[in-house]
């Protein structure tokens, strides 16, 4: 969705006339300050879901690892227990 400078106009003088001049500036600093909460909200969600993907991708990884070495694990524990 683009605005042109045309479309952009048209919003602000239907704004002005809605408003009046003494509250648009307000409405616009509480407009900005709500779009930088929700792009605050919406990183820090981001973010959580990296780190849960991070430590998903860990698991993982963990799993294939400690699979293989089980397997080697097992035949030696097997010696040990006949010779004691």
């Amino acid at each position: 969705m683009n605005l042109g400078m045309t479309e952009i106009l048209i919003i602000l003088l239907i704004a002005l006339l809605l408003f009046g001049p003494r509250k648009l500036p307000e409405l616009g600093r509480s407009l900005g300050q709500s779009i930088r909460e929700f792009q605050r909200g919406a990183k820090s969600i981001r973010e959580e879901f990296e780190k849960a993907a991070d430590v998903k991708e860990f698991r993982e990884i963990k799993e294939e690892i400690s699979k293989p070495l089980e397997e080697i694990k097992k035949p030696l524990e097997v010696k040990e227990e006949s010779k004691s």
